[in-house]
């Protein structure tokens, strides 16, 4: 498995990463439609179903195999807090809270993988990164409360919005080294059908609501396991698999910019200006935690006089 290069920018990584975090963008817009008539379990069971179904047609036709036995254990946590507990948490918990509330809280999540990669993983804690997630953090913050209405936040939404930056900081620490003997379609694959076996207590919530939901919610639901789900975590695996856990999770901070422009664009919803500003912020922060630092020109070393000597004899 490839791993990244601290040497040079993997500009396929960077393709990568773009590509996850406007479609993570894009699954807000899609959840407003679904999530209005699918419960959070069944919306998560919908997704995560959709998602199996691409994935695995996708690994036959790779025929990439089974993943080895050393990546199991980061799968299998991966899927179950990942991609089950966070979707099912995540989805309840802004039904609970208001947008501010709720961004203020899930951001905290690329926070916690910084500290977790750089204790668990080793990776360490450059200080443009601290930087950059702080500038990052304060931009969502800012983007979320100028988006957020008069709802009051009640003390379960905040903690089931806790527990989705909880569990999206463990999954993604899980994944880290998991990618280092599997390929990111195997992890994605197997990661996203054990998180629909985790959530299939919800089964028969969906089968209710899907007989009475409307096309538009159910075609939003395979939108969200298609695109959000299925390429967007194969991306994100492909780009993690090539820079640190703390960047990638720096770069997730681009989504709230990202949802301001679609919800400009595709619901009409105009920003006002400090939401321009808070989302300016949060590229910004991001610009600056993968940023990388003006090296020093190693000096030649000084010629000795017996060198100097020797270099006019052979002239």
């Amino acid at each position: 498995m490839q791993q990244e290069n601290t040497g040079r920018v993997d500009r396929r990584a960077v393709a990568a990463a773009t590509v996850t975090v406007v479609l993570w963008a894009s699954a807000f817009v899609s959840i407003r439609s679904a999530g209005a008539e699918y419960g959070p379990g069944a919306l998560a069971l919908g997704r995560l179903l959709s998602g199996t179904v691409v994935l695995g047609a996708l690994w036959l036709v790779r025929r990439e195999g089974l993943p080895p036995r050393a990546a199991w254990p980061g799968i299998v946590t991966a899927g179950v807090l990942w991609f089950g507990a966070y979707m099912v948490a995540l989805n309840w918990g802004e039904q609970l809270v208001d947008a501010g509330t709720a961004s203020l809280v899930v951001n905290i999540g690329p926070i916690l993988i910084a500290l977790l990669g750089g204790w668990l993983l080793k990776e360490g804690i450059a200080p443009r990164l601290v930087i950059g997630m702080a500038v990052s953090f304060a931009g969502a913050a800012v983007v979320g409360l100028s988006m957020s209405g008069e709802g009051r936040a009640s003390v379960g939404g905040v903690l089931l919005c806790l527990v989705a930056a909880v569990t999206y900081a463990a999954g993604v620490v899980s994944q880290k080294p998991a990618l280092r003997h599997a390929s990111a379609l195997q992890f994605t694959t197997f990661a996203c059908a054990i998180g629909a076996l985790a959530c299939l207590p919800f089964s028969g919530q969906l089968v209710r609501q899907a007989a009475d939901a409307p096309a538009g919610a159910t075609l939003n639901m395979v939108y969200l396991g298609v695109f959000p789900t299925a390429l967007a975590f194969t991306t994100w695996g492909y780009a993690l698999a090539r820079t640190s856990a703390g960047k990638m999770g720096a770069t997730t901070y681009a989504v709230p910019a990202f949802v301001v422009a679609m919800s400009w664009l595709f619901l009409g919803e105009v920003p006002g200006l400090v939401t321009l500003g808070g989302g300016l912020l949060c590229l910004a922060g991001v610009a600056v935690s993968r940023s990388r630092g003006r090296r020093r020109a190693t000096p030649a070393p000084e010629a000795s006089p017996q060198r100097l000597m020797d270099a006019h004899t052979r002239g």
